[in-house]
């Protein structure tokens, strides 16, 4: 038994110098990603079994986008090759005061082109222990919204457990009362939620009282778990106090007691693909039955620890990861 994600895996165009910016660039440096991608890669580099469904056309581009999976061990047997092309996106990297700032362009991507019955879930679900899937396939066509609602429910019905990443990209969609539906028809059959305060209010317009984050934050996942009949929440929380700073910490609920992590302040190299380390650790604990506290400590570190390292993936192993949980947070080389 072992992990499966469903999503789109991207050419990813970063320019190439520290603090360039796109419209000055020459050189990119090209690696492929996507949430669901990264979730799948990080949950193989922490030593499990994992599986990512997907579908990539039958390119150059899409030979190496299985290859940056395999590379990992990730198992790619699933992944349909047609389509068109492959999606990509640019990212300049902001730095202090300045945003980072990305350009989608992925429609007429190979997933958005996805058929009816290109994937058997049954088969591929089978015996497996999650499923993970986002708010973002949902949002690149409507059959990828269908096969999304069909996977998860087809997961419930193995006795899969589903989870669930609010991720929501406000220039996918045309409007939010169509991913509210979506997301709705999603969370019938989620175990899991993963979010952040800040799509409860793009998504579900929701707002929280409270002197701190974390505060609105406890009060996000008692509703968010009791609104949609939830089996388990967590959710990142982030300072954000520019682009090169921010102060991140975690919260997760399963039984209806809260339990949060500490808090770390980080220097930012790259936070693209941060809170999927954050989903991808906690699902990791989950697999290994560890308790709330130890989970959402571990997700929190990855969380914070991913924010020091380019690209979108977070490769580090769980000895790295427990060793910033456990408070080795100084950055002395290690020899």
């Amino acid at each position: 038994m072992g992990f499966s994600s469903f999503g789109e895996i991207m050419l990813r165009l970063v320019p190439a110098g520290p603090s360039d910016r796109i419209q000055n660039s020459h050189l990119f440096a090209v690696a492929y990603a996507g949430s669901e991608s990264n979730v799948a890669t990080s949950l193989a580099c922490l030593g499990n079994k994992v599986r990512f469904i997907s579908k990539v056309p039958a390119n150059a581009l899409g030979e190496a986008a299985l290859q940056s999976l395999n590379q990992f061990e990730v198992d790619t047997r699933s992944i349909v090759n047609g389509g068109s092309r492959l999606g990509t996106y640019f990212i300049e990297l902001g730095a202090s005061i300045r945003p980072s700032k990305v350009i989608y362009d992925r429609a007429g991507s190979a997933i958005s082109e996805i058929g009816p019955d290109e994937f058997d879930w049954k088969t591929l679900l089978k015996d497996q222990k999650w499923f993970h899937v986002s708010g973002i396939t949902p949002a690149l066509s409507k059959q990828c919204a269908l096969e999304t609602v069909i996977a998860v429910k087809t997961a419930r019905q193995l006795g899969v457990s589903v989870s669930f990443d609010l991720n929501f990209r406000r220039s996918l969609w045309k409007d939010t009362k169509m991913a509210r539906t979506i997301f709705d028809s999603i969370l019938e059959h989620t175990d899991l939620v993963f979010g952040n305060i800040g799509v409860l209010k793009d998504v579900y317009d929701m707002e929280f009282t409270g002197s701190t984050a974390l505060d609105k934050t406890l009060k996000a996942l008692e509703k968010v778990k009791k609104d949609f009949g939830l089996e388990k929440v967590a959710f990142t929380v982030r300072d954000h106090r520019s682009a090169s700073l921010n102060q991140v910490s975690g919260a997760c609920m399963t039984t209806g007691i809260p339990y949060f992590s500490p808090s770390y302040e980080v220097e930012v190299a790259d936070r693209f693909g941060t809170g999927d380390a954050f989903a991808a650790a906690f699902l990791h604990a989950m697999g290994k039955n560890w308790k709330d506290q130890n989970a959402i400590n571990f997700a929190t570190a990855a969380f914070a620890l991913k924010h020091t390292i380019m690209g979108d993936i977070h490769t580090s192993s769980e000895q790295e990861i427990n060793s910033i949980a456990e408070g080795n947070t100084s950055g002395h080389v290690i020899r």
